[in-house]
């Protein structure tokens, strides 16, 4: 089985989408939530590791890296920023607005136009960047009519300080009604092969042609326990659980991007590898069954 120490850049392997029409990524990201403390509050535990992975990560060859203002606060994009400023001219950088933290484990939607406008503020100085790639409203906030939401991203965007716009966890008709707004080059949900509740909502990005950023790809830890479902068939690769399930979900639409985290390098580079799988169309449909 092919590795990532083994093959540089063995993102590449994932395949490419282009995000937005014009910003082309490899299909393997990396969710760079996990690098804060417990709770994504507070700094990492070990910040050379946090470093040392968000190096590593561009040098696996991977090329779009997702974080948010409310992952800290700030923190993730701060050592972002510290550990790959000057930034590659290929590597995209996702970000997202709209959560205002209390404390640990604490989220709570904010979506005031004037907030959200801060936060970007704030992102752009924590990044480093004049311009955020890919700005995505972390979550709609019900309190507040979804058009001052996303019309505060547009003003930006106009601005040039966003490039384009994204969304977190909506449902197909609020995609709908966001698109109605503005062009949307991505959704973020959760999904992963045991978790396929917005299968509704990645069969429209996949007719509209937009990014689908799954979180949590790889589950709640399920896949990579001891009894995971996908043990045999892992065995049969001679790869792990998790390495399978990434590789599932990027065979299951070419408009997928899974984006897994991990705070530690030798688990980025075990992610890392799932880019190099290969599946037949007859053990995709073995592992949707086993998990549906």
């Amino acid at each position: 089985m092919t590795d990532a120490h083994s093959t540089p850049h063995i993102a590449e392997q994932a395949g490419t989408l282009l995000l937005g029409s014009d910003l082309p990524v490899h299909r393997l990201g990396f969710g760079a939530m996990r690098i804060v403390g417990e709770g994504v509050w507070g700094p990492p535990r070990d910040r050379d590791e946090a470093l040392a992975v968000l190096r590593r990560t561009v040098e696996l060859g991977i090329n779009f890296i997702d974080t948010a203002d409310s992952y800290g606060p700030q923190i993730s994009e701060q050592l972002i920023r510290e550990a790959l400023y000057p930034y590659a001219d290929d590597l995209v950088i996702g970000t997202k607005a709209g959560f205002v933290r209390t404390g640990p484990a604490q989220w709570h939607r904010l979506g005031r136009p004037e907030y959200l406008r801060q936060q970007v503020e704030v992102s752009l100085r924590n990044l480093g960047v004049e311009r955020i790639d890919l700005m995505q409203l972390h979550r709609i906030d019900p309190e507040v009519p979804l058009a001052d939401q996303l019309g505060a991203l547009v003003e930006l965007q106009g601005e040039g300080k966003v490039g384009h716009i994204g969304l977190s966890e909506v449902s197909v008709d609020e995609l709908s009604a966001a698109r109605a707004i503005t062009p949307i080059a991505s959704v973020q949900n959760q999904y992963a092969p045991s978790f396929r509740q917005s299968e509704d909502v990645l069969e429209q990005c996949e007719k509209d042609g937009i990014a689908f950023l799954p979180w949590a790809p790889v589950g709640r830890g399920e896949m990579a326990a001891a009894d995971s479902p996908l043990a045999a068939i892992a065995a049969e690769h001679g790869v792990s659980p998790v390495q399978l399930a990434l590789s599932w979900l990027l065979h299951r639409s070419p408009v997928m991007m899974p984006i897994p985290g991990t705070s530690r390098v030798a688990h980025l580079e075990e992610n890392t590898a799932a880019a190099a799988v290969r599946l037949s169309p007859e053990e995709v449909e073995r592992i949707s069954q086993l998990l549906s």
